[in-house]
């Protein structure tokens, strides 16, 4: 029998919190395991477009546990529609409803004010079979549709957690120890090399209380975490590319690729041909070096004469020796 102690110090502390999370910690496990074999899907490493790695968290035997999962976009041309998928299927929750809303609203507010939104784009938390609440996941949701919409390649080696609102600006969340627990385990896993990291929103950081682990690598410099204010904050740390102004758009930055590319579907969505016609053969260039040369213009009519000529040249027609039949 164990003998009992007068003072309890930090490290029974320590050691009681983790007895209990491996107590109740079996779907975590299960959880890795998965992705350590690859059975669910999580890039820890390259860049891809159109995909983010958004944290979750979930609860089982009184813990809280978080889970990277992929988080994907696809965009086409099409009437300004953002498709949530969990939505349509019904596995997705009213506030993470009201988040992808909230999400079409700024793309169509910010990137196409004075010209249609000829866009179409869809959403998905891939493999997942479960309801999806909550807006936690908004901020990674549009770093997926800004990529896909500019063609920029998103980091896949750190993930995103944050909500926005139609400004742009990103709204704290909660669980963000256990969603920043949750990817740091899948790193350290494969082998933590330095560009691995979490973003999330500044007003969370106030709320940070990481394991020993967890603060060492970060300290060490093997793990980062951004606090980023604004998505076009969190665009540049994903993408690493300036983020560039809407309304001033340049082609190396990331808002200038996407005001290209929704100007581009807007001018097709008008029904403007992406590739201009050749000249047909023989056909000389117009005054913009493009189209053929336009038709000739009809020969004019000749005026019809007089009633009184009219009649008179029936007469001579008919007097003349040809005009006889």
């Amino acid at each position: 029998m164990p003998r009992a102690r007068a003072h309890i110090g930090a490290a029974d502390i320590a050691a009681a919190v983790a007895a209990r999370r491996r107590r109740a910690g079996r779907v975590d496990e299960r959880l890795r395991e998965e992705v350590a074999r690859g059975m669910l899907m999580i890039t820890t490493a390259g860049a891809r477009v159109g995909q983010v790695n958004g944290l979750m968290v979930y609860e089982t035997g009184g813990e809280t546990f978080g889970e990277p999962v992929r988080i994907t976009a696809t965009t086409r041309l099409g009437d300004g529609e953002v498709i949530d998928i969990q939505r349509e299927t019904h596995l997705g929750g009213p506030v993470h409803a009201k988040g992808v809303l909230i999400l079409g609203a700024f793309l169509s507010a910010r990137y196409s004010r004075f010209h249609p939104h000829a866009i179409v784009a869809s959403l998905v938390f891939e493999q997942t079979y479960s309801i999806v609440e909550g807006d936690s996941a908004s901020l990674a949701e549009l770093l997926a549709l800004l990529s896909s919409i500019g063609d920029v390649p998103l980091a896949q080696s750190l993930a995103v957690t944050g909500s926005v609102n139609q400004q742009g600006e990103v709204q704290p969340i909660g669980g963000v120890n256990e969603k920043i627990e949750g990817f740091f385990d899948i790193c350290a896993a494969r082998g933590l090399d330095g560009t691995h990291g979490v973003v999330l929103p500044e007003a969370n950081v106030a709320q940070l209380m990481l394991r020993d682990d967890v603060v060492q690598a970060v300290a060490d410099g093997r793990f980062t975490i951004h606090a980023v204010r604004h998505i076009d904050e969190a665009v540049e740390v994903m993408s690493g590319l300036p983020a560039g102004e809407p309304h001033a758009p340049h082609a190396d930055t990331v808002n200038g690729r996407i005001v290209a590319r929704l100007r581009e579907y807007a001018r097709l969505h008008g029904g403007e041909r992406r590739w201009p016609r050749r000249p047909r053969a023989g056909a000389a260039a117009h005054a913009d070096g493009v189209r053929g040369a336009p038709p000739a213009a009809p020969p004019a009519k000749q005026p019809k004469p007089p009633g009184r000529a009219k009649r008179a040249k029936r007469a001579q027609r008919r007097r003349s020796p040809a005009g006889r039949r």
